[in-house]
């Protein structure tokens, strides 16, 4: 389609509110398996070795920890690793955690889900290679929610250390409670210019920027109409799309002009926008990392 975002597109940062800041870095730190990057005024950021900042925490003092699929926001982010023995070493951590696992063989990748101590999901995960994915006769890729093969990725961590998340990971997806599917679809597809990827009935839609199985997925389960999460509760804060030139981000600018969507310039050169239920986006030029 002629408006079609940049294929070299991505999800580069999430931004969570957290209760606990120092209760939240020992969690990312122990249990997923990020380092810290940087501490300083309620704040942190963690990455991986040698990359850029893929998540950043904020400290919300006396944040209130919302059940799961109570507002539009945040479902998950996901965390994506470069091959399946470094999955299959995170399972074994998390297995030593103690912590509940949840678990989908999609047919495009296989991911473990968990969440932090303030209740934001976590998707950790492997893709197959692109060869193996499948469509359907609409054009859109089979994915499913079958069983893990879970004795078969301890296997394949063998007896080797975990020693936190490798280089080569990244933010591969972020999941969101959206108030209006139709409205999000709109926002997400005709304006930004995400393509459709995948849909589960009329409750849920997957989109991504050039062929990948999906960089945003979208969805009603928190209830049509459901109001975006307080500010004052833990939560998404707000998530960066990564652009790879100014000349990319210039465009999808011009059709969120031409749309009326009223954008803000951040002093960091992102642009700063809400999509229809109130999730705020940045846009970044600076580029992100390729996966598959």
């Amino acid at each position: 389609m002629s408006n079609a975002i940049h294929p070299e597109t991505g999800i580069k940062l999430v931004k969570l509110r957290v209760s606990d800041l120092k209760r939240s870095i020992g969690f990312y730190q122990d249990v997923v398996g990020l380092k810290l990057i940087k501490e300083e005024n309620g704040t942190a950021e963690l990455s991986v070795e040698g990359a850029a900042p893929m998540l950043l925490l904020e400290e919300i003092k006396g944040a209130v920890q919302r059940p799961r699929r109570s507002g539009a926001g945040l479902y998950h982010f996901a965390i994506l690793l470069p091959d399946r023995k470094s999955l299959g070493l995170s399972l074994r951590n998390l297995i030593r955690a103690g912590i509940h696992i949840g678990q989908s063989d999609h047919l495009v990748s296989e991911a473990l889900y968990i969440a932090d101590p303030d209740n934001n999901g976590i998707e950790i995960y492997r893709d197959r290679s692109r060869e193996e994915w499948q469509r359907d006769a609409a054009g859109h890729y089979i994915m499913a929610v079958d069983p893990i093969d879970w004795d078969g990725l301890l296997a394949e961590a063998g007896d080797d250390p975990w020693n936190g998340l490798p280089a080569g990971t990244t933010v591969g997806h972020i999941h969101l409670h959206v108030s209006d599917l139709a409205a999000a679809e709109r926002f997400y597809i005709d304006v930004l210019g995400f393509a459709v990827m995948a849909r589960m009935g009329n409750a849920a839609l997957f989109i991504s920027a050039g062929g990948y199985h999906h960089h945003i997925g979208l969805n009603t389960w928190a209830g049509v109409g459901a109001p975006l999460t307080p500010k004052d509760a833990a939560g998404l804060a707000y998530y960066v799309i990564g652009l790879p030139d100014q000349a990319a981000l210039s465009a999808v600018l011009g059709r969120l002009q031409e749309e009326g969507v009223p954008v803000a310039h951040h002093g960091d050169g992102t642009v700063v926008v809400l999509d229809p239920s109130g999730i705020e986006i940045r846009l970044s030029a600076s580029g992100v990392v390729r996966h598959v």
